[in-house]
Formats: C-alpha cells, sequence, structure tokens
C-alpha cells in the first residue's frame, strides 16, 4: 500500500486579532459562501464585506481569547487519531487542511507531497456534507489535482459526510447524557439542537442534501441517547438578504420560552471543535436571548474536541478507507442524487425562485456600489453621473 496519510479538512479560524480581516476575506472570496452572477465581482465583495464587518469580528474574538481555538484543537485531533491508529496497527501521516486560514489546505497538499506519500484518506471534520463546507474543500482540492500532475500518482479515497457513524452518535449521545443529568429532572429538559445554516436556494435548486442530513443525524442521536426527552433542531449563523433554512435559532428559543420551556441543552450539531461559533454566538448571544425570553436554565453540550469513541471512530473511517477503491472528486462531489457544486440557473419572469435569487443579486450590486461610494468617496455611480 506505501505510505499512507490523511488530510482532515476544516474550515480554519483567525489565530489573533489580525488575522480577523484577512480571513473574512477569505471566507466571502469563495464562490461557495455568496454566489455571484459575475464572477469578478467576488473579491470586491469579499473585501467590501471583511472590511465592514472586521471591527465587529474582532470584538468577539476578544471576547473568547482574542482568536480562534480551532487550529489548537484540530492539531491536537489529528494527533489523537494519529496515535489511535498507529495503536490499529495501521500507521499514517495525519495532515491538516484549513480552507480559509493558515494551515491552508495547500500547504497541506505540499507536506503530502514531500513527504511521498502513496494512498491518502481524505477527511472532511464536517460530519455531515454541505456544498459550502466539504463541498467548498472538495473542489479545491480538484482543481490542485487538475493543475499538478504530481498529484495523479497519489491514489485518494474520500469520506464525504459520516454524520450517521455509530462511533459519532454514540459520543454525541454521551455528551448530552452528562449535560442532562445536572439536571434535578433530567427526563423535562428540552434538547435543543443548532446547525449552522446554509440558504434555502442550496437544498431547493441546488440539492445540497445537507439539511435531509442535519435532520437524520439530529433523529439518530436521539435514538441513540435512548431518552423521551423532546427536542428541536434550528439553524444559525446566516448573513446577508436571502432566505436560509429555518427554523431561525433565536426565534425557536423564543417560541420554546413562550411554551413555558424554561430547562434546555443546547448541542452544537454541526461542529466537531470549540470556535466562535460555540464559544461566542452560542454561549453568549443565545444564551442571552434564552434567558431574556424566560428559559431559567441554559446548558450547552461541549464539543466533541478530542472524546476518545470519536477519535476511534474517525481512526475506523481511516483504516476502512485505505483498504476501498480509490476515487475522482466527481463522484464524490456529484453523487446519485445529482448534488449540483455549480447550478445552472436562468432568468425567469415572474414570481419564481430563480427571479427572486436575481432580483436579490441585483439588490446587491445596488448595495455594494451605494457601499463603494460611501466607504472610498467615488465609484460606480460617481462614474455614471449619479452622484
Amino acid at each position: 500500500m506505501g505510505r499512507v496519510g490523511v488530510l482532515l479538512l476544516n474550515l480554519g479560524g483567525p489565530d489573533q486579532l489580525e488575522d480577523v480581516r484577512p480571513f473574512l476575506f477569505n471566507l466571502f472570496a469563495d464562490p461557495e459562501i455568496i454566489r455571484l452572477p459575475f464572477p469578478w465581482l467576488q473579491r470586491p465583495l469579499a473585501w467590501m464585506i471583511s472590511t465592514l464587518r472586521a471591527k465587529k469580528s474582532q470584538e468577539n474574538y476578544r471576547l473568547i481569547g482574542g482568536g480562534s481555538p480551532l487550529r489548537r484543537i484540530t492539531e491536537e485531533q489529528a494527533q489523537a487519531l494519529q496515535a489511535q491508529l498507529q495503536q490499529k496497527g495501521e500507521p499514517a501521516s495525519v495532515y491538516i487542511g484549513m480552507r480559509y486560514w493558515h494551515p491552508f489546505t495547500e500547504e497541506a497538499i505540499v507536506r503530502i507531497k514531500r513527504d511521498h506519500i502513496d494512498r491518502l484518506v481524505i477527511l472532511p471534520l464536517y460530519p455531515q456534507f454541505s456544498i459550502s463546507t466539504s463541498g467548498s474543500s472538495f473542489r479545491l482540492l480538484e482543481q490542485l489535482w487538475d493543475e499538478d500532475p504530481a498529484l495523479g500518482r497519489i491514489d485518494y479515497t474520500v469520506i464525504p459526510s459520516w454524520y450517521d457513524r455509530p462511533g459519532y452518535l454514540q459520543a454525541m449521545a454521551q455528551l448530552i447524557a452528562q449535560e442532562l443529568d445536572q439536571f434535578p429532572n433530567p427526563e423535562q429538559v428540552h434538547v435543543f439542537f443548532s446547525a449552522h445554516g446554509v440558504p434555502v436556494s442550496y437544498v431547493e435548486e441546488a440539492g445540497d442534501p445537507y439539511q435531509r442530513e442535519i435532520e437524520d443525524c439530529t433523529a439518530r442521536i436521539m435514538q441513540t441517547l435512548d431518552r423521551s426527552n423532546a427536542y428541536t433542531l434550528a439553524y444559525q449563523s446566516r448573513v446577508g438578504p436571502v432566505e436560509w433554512l429555518r427554523p431561525y435559532t433565536e426565534d425557536a428559543l423564543k417560541q420554546l420560552a413562550d411554551e413555558g420551556v424554561r430547562d434546555l441543552v443546547v448541542v452544537p450539531i454541526s461542529f466537531v471543535s470549540e470556535h466562535i461559533e460555540t464559544l461566542q454566538e452560542i454561549d453568549m448571544e443565545y444564551r442571552e436571548v434564552a434567558e431574556e425570553a424566560g428559559i431559567e436554565n441554559f446548558h450547552r453540550v461541549p464539543a466533541l474536541n478530542t472524546h476518545p469513541r470519536f477519535i476511534e471512530e474517525l481512526a475506523d473511517m481511516v483504516v476502512e478507507a485505505t483498504h476501498a477503491p480509490s476515487q475522482t472528486f466527481a463522484e464524490v462531489t456529484r453523487p446519485p442524487e445529482q448534488t449540483k457544486m455549480y447550478p445552472q440557473e436562468r432568468w425567469e419572469w415572474g414570481m419564481t425562485t430563480s427571479a427572486e435569487v436575481w432580483n436579490g443579486r441585483l439588490a446587491m450590486l445596488g448595495i455594494l456600489a451605494v457601499l463603494m461610494e460611501l466607504l472610498l468617496g467615488h465609484g460606480p455611480l460617481h462614474a455614471i453621473g449619479l452622484l
């Protein structure tokens, strides 16, 4: 089999406050995060958004210590996985490839080539597949493979999603049970799953399986937990004027409070590491929303991080994948349900979804023009004589 490597894929996060603006630029420059009708607008829009959001984002990162812990935790996961593989008699070198900050995926590929890896397992640290997470990283890797003939000698296997793996479900159930048992009446506590949202168009137009996998995942976790607690699934972290998956986390929290829920355990369902969306968004913003609405006891289940059962399951997946047939990225990013990485869109007249999307994009272009004028004092409105 030769030398075996494992490439762990993750989002990445700013290590210090000075990294926040360039990290945001990299994030919003990705067409899988914000789709525009004209590719040449992607980088100017990313610059504008990152500039406008940098100060607020820096304040949020300051609240959790001045930077993201994601790199440190991912490195700990990689070390734990490598040790677990060694124990199983399947030695492998584990690499980390972040999408939007160091160590970038491109940096990991350089190390993989340097180490003369023959067989590579590509494992995203996203339990559920989405175009905007795993799909974006797969698209980048496909591009790197196409551009570098030296990578053609590496046999690789991609694990698209793994939310239904027994070790993952058991680890999640254990963490939830530990939090429930801190209450005097554990069976009366409401379990609240908060997942990262995606635009509705990703699901309805592009065929993104994310929503289906999230819903299936929460049901499987509750089945594994084997308790009678009521539960809710909601979506957090939406940005921009487009419609995102509902219910939104803040709305669902208020509704539960109106229904008389007072004890709540929040489960970060799409995250396996502590980062800004758990430590600041859930622990601070949503806690405040819940408590103001009347929820008295707001507990949050910790992220998996290096939970032993979770790491063991990652190792089992890697072992299985090393003995599986090699794949192409097209086989993974275009599965039988026809998930489209770049959905073909056309203009339609009338009150149609496509028309609403394009109207929204045209409105975004207008907003972009106005913001450029405000930020720079000159721009397209001056150029055409409107200012």
